[in-house]
């Protein structure tokens, strides 16, 4: 029997932009928030995101994992780092430095309303 990856929804922000950090990750259902991440830029943020969700999937023990979100240029960049072995930036080094642990099953793109852990951060921000 073949068992299926576990997703692991990730998605950051700030506002305004630049401004403070925030970060979510959905994981089995279960939303974890992450404020006060500094200061930066909404790719900062996104960044922040997969590297938040990445590093907790890892101390909760998880293996298999496919990080999910809505940054294209961010999941295009990860990828483009894993497939090369090397970083290009701050942001990449740390992620690869995860990756040299585990590494991700897959990174992959979704629309934004698709993304369990941006709706998640959406709630913190009601219009």
């Amino acid at each position: 029997m073949s068992r299926s990856r576990l997703k692991v929804f990730f998605d950051g922000g700030c506002r305004p932009n630049p401004g403070p950090i925030e970060a979510a990750a959905v994981i089995r259902g279960e939303t974890y928030l992450f404020e006060d991440l500094g200061q930066g830029t909404n790719s900062d943020a996104e960044w922040t995101a997969l590297i938040r969700a990445f590093d907790l999937a890892q101390s909760l023990g998880l293996n298999d994992v496919e990080l999910v979100g809505d940054a294209l240029e961010v999941v295009q960049d990860a990828n483009t780092a894993l497939r090369q072995g090397k970083a290009r930036s701050a942001h990449e080094a740390a992620f690869l430095t995860l990756a040299a642990k585990a590494r991700p099953a897959r990174i992959r793109w979704i629309r934004r309303e698709q993304n369990l852990a941006g709706i998640a951060l959406a709630r913190l921000h009601p219009r």
